[in-house]
């Protein structure tokens, strides 16, 4: 008998033994591969967590916040690639995940949030912890499922990691009443899953993809500008053969940041708001800018109507919906970009197709660098540290090979500028979203997923103390984040705008001893007491002030087997530079 060819064969489903809903939902996660999930109980979480209790193949972190555990499972997802899986009970529970998934939403984070409901009887009455995460998220999801039947769960778990996986990466969220939990049932697990009208895998045409090509051949100011896509594509290694084959200088967002080698002499590092000065000059004087995997957002971009006035434009993104979003461009290429720079090396290659001579761009390029690093200055007596020579230091000491994790601020942007990454998935921060927090519970995600490589979260006193409570979590999990808090006792890139744009007056920014701060030297007005807090914790911690200091505390940190603080005094009175004011242009980049 033939078989017809345009009738599709699909494997068999798998038909498992009875059990609880809870459980077929663990096992679900199981059939995914999922080794590490983030998760605080509740009473409509219980028979979830009962079921992940009887499980040996899941390691189950107690985080001490649901949005610590929601970070901490970003984290994880943003140093692998895989999805990162947080749970949380009904209401409070669910809505303290709500942050995470947002930022997970504007960075692209591959994230399945999975939150007890209450029994489906007590759905819109207003019922003890009940809130309606499937509507608050809608917003801010790739996806989301309201379960109302048991037998859906091996289904829309299967749906879930591959939305969330696919395409453009972004959060699920599985919303799973107690009486579906509690119901019994016989499973059938497909074998795989199909989205009507849902076709992630986009490539670029040949013609397409040729048409680049003829511009690059005739492009005299040319210059690569790429994101985050590069990195949640794995295009990484294409990129550097693109790169190279066409000598094309290389600038990131912040999203992109270690995707090209920013030690190669091509790199300009990464631009924007607070990006390197010949990244914002080349992109702004080029001809031909090939836009691949980034989305042109406001602290790229700046005054939209003035970015890169001169040039053609190629935009290369897997998510149609960003093309022409923030910057009307000429050529939007809609497909997945590890094909297309893969595709069109080979196509060059085919063609033995070699770089034009591009010497007086080149030449331009390499003067912006040399007149413009990053740099700072000492203090007047150099007694006292820096921010940035605390993390110049930190990236000797580690030469390069840590896992740098952020929360967001001065800090944040300091870390970029002064900590060289050749690697992707090296530089983990809260960019679209900005939240503050995410450093230390994000540093624990990624060590539980990177267990052999150093993580450290260089954070921000502010930003530190919103989820300081995670420590606990390192200590009892026994997980070796480490945490260089960079302490000025302000909020200060608020701080810094105050200073540039509203007179120095101080609205609400200072988080130390407002009668005692002067400077490093009067430690009386510190607070909190982060080596205090952190012993509590169970965890390790010192203080330093002075440079004279640093670099045995700093060895000191990396020689420690487990989780540790240290707690760096730093002035309040430094401005990250270079700094483009926002909705303003490279003409009116702010230098020193």
């Amino acid at each position: 008998m033939k078989t017809d060819p345009l009738i599709t064969e699909f494997p068999k489903p798998e038909i498992g033994k009875e059990m609880k809903g809870a459980e077929i939902a663990i096992d679900c996660l199981v059939r995914e591969g999922v080794e590490v999930i983030f998760a605080y109980p509740g009473g409509a979480s219980q028979d979830l967590h009962q079921a992940l209790a009887k499980c040996d193949k899941i390691r189950t972190i107690l985080p001490r916040h649901e949005q610590g555990g929601g970070f901490a499972a970003e984290g994880y997802a943003r140093t692998t690639g895989k999805a990162g899986v947080c749970m949380a009970t009904s209401g409070p529970g669910a809505t303290n995940l709500i942050t995470a998934i947002a930022d997970a939403y504007m960075d692209s984070t591959p994230l399945v949030a999975i939150t007890g409901q209450v029994k489906q009887q007590f759905i819109g009455k207003s019922a003890f912890q009940e809130t309606d995460i499937f509507g608050m998220t809608l917003p801010i999801v790739k996806h989301s499922y309201l379960v109302l039947n048991a037998e859906d769960l091996p289904g829309i778990i299967k749906e879930a990691f591959f939305l969330a996986t696919s395409g453009r990466p972004g959060p699920v969220l599985i919303d799973i009443p107690k009486d579906v939990q509690q119901a019994v049932i016989q499973p059938v697990y497909p074998a795989k899953t199909e989205i009507r009208s849902y076709q992630p895998a986009v490539t670029a045409t040949d013609g397409q993809l040729e048409e680049v090509i003829a511009l690059i051949a005739r492009a005299k100011r040319p210059v690569l500008y790429v994101g985050g896509g590069i990195i949640s594509g794995d295009a990484h290694h294409e990129l550097f053969e693109f790169a190279e084959r066409t000598r094309i200088p290389v600038t990131s967002t912040l999203m992109g940041v270690g995707c090209f080698p920013e030690t190669n002499p091509l790199s300009l590092k990464w631009f924007g708001m607070h990006g390197t000065v010949a990244g914002n000059y080349a992109v702004h004087e080029s001809d031909l800018l090939l836009a691949f995997g980034v989305r042109f957002d406001d602290r790229i971009t700046g005054e939209v109507t003035k970015f890169a006035p001169a040039a053609t434009i190629v935009h290369i993104d897997i998510d149609a919906s960003e093309h022409n979003k923030n910057k009307v461009v000429q050529y939007p290429i809609v497909s997945g970009i590890k094909h297309a720079l893969g595709r069109m090396n080979e196509l060059m290659s085919k063609a033995g197709f070699e770089a034009p001579d591009r010497s007086p761009w080149m030449q331009r390029i390499e003067e912006w660098k040399t007149k413009y690093p990053f740099s700072y200055k000492e203090s007047s007596d150099g007694r006292f540290i820096l921010a940035q020579e605390a993390i110049r230091m930190l990236f000797e000491l580690t030469k390069g090979e840590a896992i740098i994790t952020t929360g967001v601020g001065q800090h944040q942007m300091w870390a970029a500028q002064f900590y060289d990454f050749v690697k992707p998935r090296s530089f983990i921060s809260s960019l679209g979203l900005g939240a503050m927090g995410f450093g230390y519970p994000a540093a624990l995600g990624a060590k539980m997923a990177q267990p052999d490589r150093e993580v450290i979260d260089i954070d921000g006193d502010g930003s530190f103390l919103m989820n300081i409570q995670e420590l606990a979590t390192a200590r009892i999990e026994n997980i070796g984040a480490k945490a260089l808090v960079l302490n000025n006792q302000h909020l200060g890139m608020v701080v810094q705008w105050e200073d540039r744009f509203y007179n120095s007056a101080r609205a609400h920014t200072i988080l130390g001893d407002k009668e005692n701060i002067g400077g490093p030297d009067n430690l009386p007005g510190l607070y909190p007491n982060f080596v205090e807090i952190a012993k509590g914790f169970g965890v390790s911690a010192r203080m330093v002030y002075k440079k004279e200091e640093l670099k045995d505390a700093m060895q000191e940190m990396l020689a420690h087997d487990g989780p540790y603080v240290l707690d760096v005094i730093v002035p309040y009175t430094e401005h990250v530079l270079p700094m483009i004011p926002s909705g303003k242009t490279v003409a009116e980049m702010i230098i020193e």
